[in-house]
């Protein structure tokens, strides 16, 4: 089996980008609740949602460095999916109950101290963009992460909207915009979280990962000139970095194991360099009366 090496995470930075969303978090809650603003407690919540995220996060990444054992022969690869795969979902959560609480405010408007709200939101605008370049460098590799950087991107933009929101409540006394402000930031997050939602799940189904071609990769495997047949094929993803592959080979002749090895070493190349399928199982068969089907 090829070995492929990816990014590993900075644990580190994780944990610097828990301390700054407790501080925000912590600091929007009691200006929210000062100030009347249910758009900046909308941003208080969605932190406070960051902050379980990168817990979560940081357990997971934890856990899928620990070694495989006996007990649990693929370690702990999946908890990284797993926590990109509730994170998303709370998230989603959070924006339905947002919509619902801008929906009631909206028709029954509330005076707003904007002042606070300018300068909290003002707060969160220099700590969640410190947050997201803390973790920006992890998150093109690992999906757990990536769901983090997204949650913490999404911060950024919905602090800007909170500042543009104060400023117009404080100038204009349109103490509308904050429901307005508070459903706009739900509707994006509902938006950049269904994604996640999709191919952490796809993952955890174990479906055929997507960019890969189940026909290409039988043309490739069947292109070996020992190769008579290949099927019973499953392609999926362990985690978000590596991709497996199990199949049936039926060879032309009854080879000695000398020679299937040398096949199966040429395939796992060939697969590597032209799908980045990290780790193949290949039966080996000669003249067995089975079924065929490529997907059975």
């Amino acid at each position: 089996m090829s070995e492929h090496h990816h990014h590993n995470v900075s644990g580190k930075n994780l944990f610097w980008t828990i301390v700054l969303n407790v501080i925000i978090t912590l600091s929007q809650i009691v200006g929210g609740i000062i100030s009347g603003s249910l758009a900046l407690l909308s941003d208080a919540m969605h932190n406070f949602s960051d902050v379980l995220a990168l817990v979560i996060a940081y357990v997971a990444n934890r856990l899928a460095a620990r070694p495989n054992d006996v007990s649990k022969t693929f370690g702990y690869k999946r908890a990284e999916i797993l926590a990109a795969l509730f994170n998303a979902s709370v998230l989603i959560g959070i924006a339905i109950f947002l919509i619902i609480e801008a929906f009631h405010k909206f028709y029954h408007p509330e005076v707003v101290n904007s002042v606070w709200v300018i300068g909290l939101g003002a707060l969160s605008i220099v700590l969640n963009t410190a947050s997201v370049l803390l973790v920006k460098e992890d998150a093109h590799d690992n999906m757990n992460v990536r769901a983090v950087y997204l949650h913490l991107l999404t911060d950024v933009m919905t602090s800007i909207a909170v500042v543009l929101g104060g400023v117009l409540m404080y100038y204009f006394s349109l103490f509308w915009i904050d429901p307005l402000v508070s459903a706009l930031i739900a509707l994006y997050l509902i938006w950049a979280s269904f994604g996640l939602v999709k191919e952490s799940s796809a993952i955890l189904m174990q479906f055929t990962p997507e960019g890969i071609n189940v026909d290409e990769v039988v043309k490739a495997i069947e292109s070996e000139p020992e190769i008579e047949d290949v099927h019973h094929i499953h392609i999926w993803k362990l985690d978000d970095n590596h991709i497996h592959l199990e199949a049936h080979l039926d060879f032309n002749d009854d080879v000695p194991l000398s020679v299937s090895n040398k096949v199966m070493e040429k395939l796992e190349t060939k697969l590597h360099d032209d799908f980045d399928i990290e780790h193949t199982t290949f039966q080996c068969e000669y003249g067995r009366d089975d079924k065929k089907e490529i997907i059975i």
